[in-house]
């Protein structure tokens, strides 16, 4: 399996810009072979900034690369951004950062992470 994160480092006071962004946006992430999950992750503060993640798993690298070469990846990415947002200031500090990792050990325990939801 394929991790794909991007790590956002959001202006204070602009996190709740941001997450709407995220929570308000159509995903077709479930029309790709290979999707299995997302999660947008909510990090810890900083000095000037709140760390946001986007978490995506895929059963292949491939999988992802083909991702990021669909149509779907460009009406995803179409309107993001700050310049996409509508907003007159930026929400974020630079750019996204994109990290990936190849999953070479996984545990779970499945009851508990039902228990959970």
């Amino acid at each position: 399996m394929y991790v794909a994160m991007n790590r956002f480092k959001v202006i204070k006071g602009e996190e709740g810009a941001f997450e709407h962004t995220w929570l308000k946006r159509e995903s077709t992430l479930h029309e790709l072979n290979g999707f299995i999950e997302f999660h947008l992750l909510k990090g810890p503060e900083r000095e000037d900034h709140k760390l946001y993640s986007s978490h995506t798993l895929w059963a292949t690298k491939a999988d992802f690369i083909a991702w990021t070469e669909s149509e779907q990846f460009r009406a995803a990415h179409r309107n993001t951004g700050q310049a996409g947002t509508g907003q007159v200031k930026p929400m974020y500090l630079g750019h996204p950062e994109f990290e990936g990792f190849d999953i070479i050990q996984t545990l779970s325990n499945q009851s508990a992470a039902h228990a959970a939801e």
